[in-house]
């Protein structure tokens, strides 16, 4: 299933960027509005944990995507659950199981190409939300748009995000779509997928 391929890419990418969060950096501000690098790294190895319980057969379970405790250690606590999400998707293409994503919409299930792009997505704007905190963006942004099949996913999810009033805004996981910067049609795949969750792409740790 090439979603998994390009999902676990994603992991990687994200991985390299979150390698250079040390312990003294985590009260640093994101782009995420009120939350520090630290919460953000702990609701993202939560929701690697979450993935990789649905993956497994977990139910609607909501406790099981709770924050994670990140330890001394951020950077490997972001590895070693990303290592566990890979395997636990792959178990579940083995299995043909689909998964329920209660935060998404509980009472339901989703199969699994569609679960992995979600977390696709989720991994490369939290991963670009780390890079921008730190000061250094471009690096992955780069890395990402090098890899054409890879950037066109994160484009094409991004693009299925519903954006209705009621969806966005404080409160909600994204606010309203932006207008990418530049001129009309020089934004890269990057910068048009963070525009379209409402990130601006432009977005530094003085703003």
């Amino acid at each position: 299933m090439k979603v998994l391929e390009l999902h676990a890419r994603s992991l990687e990418l994200a991985a390299e960027v979150v390698d250079a969060v040390r312990p003294d950096r985590l009260a640093l501000p994101t782009p995420c509005a009120g939350w520090t690098l630290g919460r953000l790294l702990a609701h993202a190895v939560g929701q690697h944990r979450g993935f990789a319980a649905a993956a497994r057969g977990a139910g609607p379970d909501l406790a099981l995507w709770a924050d994670a405790e990140l330890g001394g250690d951020p950077a490997g606590a972001f590895r070693r659950s990303a290592d566990e999400l890979v395997a636990a998707f792959a178990g579940a293409a083995s299995a043909g199981r689909e998964l329920w994503l209660p935060e998404i919409r509980a009472g339901g299930t989703f199969p699994l190409r569609q679960a992995a792009g979600f977390q696709l997505l989720d991994t490369l704007v939290h991963g670009w939300d780390v890079a921008a905190a730190l000061g250094a963006p471009s690096g992955l942004v780069a890395a990402v748009e090098a890899d054409r099949p890879l950037a066109a996913a994160l484009v094409a999810v991004a693009e299925l995000v519903p954006a209705e009033p009621q969806d966005r805004g404080p409160g909600r996981a994204f606010r309203e779509r932006r207008e990418p910067g530049g001129l009309a049609g020089s934004a890269g795949p990057f910068d048009r997928a963070l525009a379209l969750l409402g990130r601006d792409p432009g977005w530094t740790p003085a703003a």
